[in-house]
């Protein structure tokens, strides 16, 4: 039996290339026996369609902070103090960004900050991206604040690159977060 049996996971795509292996996470997740709820960006529309997810978990997906579908006080609410862990995957430059600065301008980031279950980043970006100052003080802010950062892997990136910045695998992800929840549990 996996450490995430019955626990409840949130799930936040954000709009990067590698949202297509968000779905494989999530299946993953739920073949742990997790419990998934998925919240989406609008750009991360613009990769992978939210029916994806909606079969994968059976359960609605969330993308609007005012479009209540479960929750009435707020999906911002409902879903973060549902959640027991939170995975954002891909963690693109602009959501490690709003993050690190507690800017909360859609569903995905109201919701983070509102939640008190431990929250993961998988990073996913071009390499120069991931490297530039800004972001590295971004993500440094994010460990500062209890975020644990999944490294993001090196290797082939859909700009044709090769270096570090591609989103660490599902299994990957998958193993960190099963540490996680076992790490809560002792």
């Amino acid at each position: 039996m996996s450490a995430l049996t019955s626990r409840e996971i949130l799930l936040g795509v954000t709009g990067g290339i590698a949202a297509y292996k968000a779905a494989d996470l999530c299946s993953k997740l739920v073949q742990a026996g997790a419990a998934v709820s998925v919240i989406m960006t609008e750009s991360a529309h613009q990769f992978v369609g939210p029916v994806t997810f909606e079969a994968l978990t059976r359960r609605p997906v969330c993308t609007h902070p005012f479009q209540a579908q479960e929750h009435f006080q707020g999906e911002h609410i409902g879903l973060a103090q549902r959640a027991e862990l939170v995975v954002v995957a891909p963690a693109t430059a602009a959501s490690i960004a709003r993050l690190a600065n507690g800017l909360s301008d859609d569903l995905l980031t109201t919701t983070l900050l509102a939640t008190r279950a431990p929250i993961h980043v998988a990073p996913a970006m071009n390499c120069d991206m991931w490297d530039a100052p800004a972001v590295r003080r971004n993500v440094a802010q994010l460990r500062e604040d209890g975020v644990r950062v999944i490294e993001p892997e090196d290797g082939w990136l859909s700009c044709g690159q090769i270096g570090k910045g591609r989103m660490a695998a599902p299994e990957v992800i998958l193993s960190a977060l099963e540490s996680s929840v076992a790490s809560l549990s002792s």
